[in-house]
């Protein structure tokens, strides 16, 4: 308990935001945890297009599994998220 009070549990929180919220915290560590293992194993230039595509991947999970509308800038800046990727990867 804090002596001046400036956080507090919320009343009303449910325990199903709080453990999903446990869950992205501990995806996210494993997460880094990866990538600098990758790092060690292979070069940046490598590693790093096929990171950078997790946010293409984040884009069609949105749209696939949560059923979010695919508007026409969401899927030029996927596309251009690729182009990028692959870019790098070539050079």
């Amino acid at each position: 308990m804090s002596l001046r009070k400036e956080w507090a549990w919320p009343e009303n929180a449910a325990l199903k935001p709080i453990v999903f919220l446990v869950f992205s915290g501990v995806a996210t560590g494993l997460s880094w945890l990866c990538y600098y293992r990758a790092l060690q194993l292979a070069n940046a230039s490598v590693v790093a297009p096929i990171d950078k595509l997790s946010v293409a991947f984040a884009i069609l999970l949105a749209v696939i599994v949560l059923g979010e509308p695919l508007t026409w800038q969401l899927a030029l800046g996927g596309a251009l998220i690729i182009a990028g990727a692959l870019v790098i990867a070539i050079a």
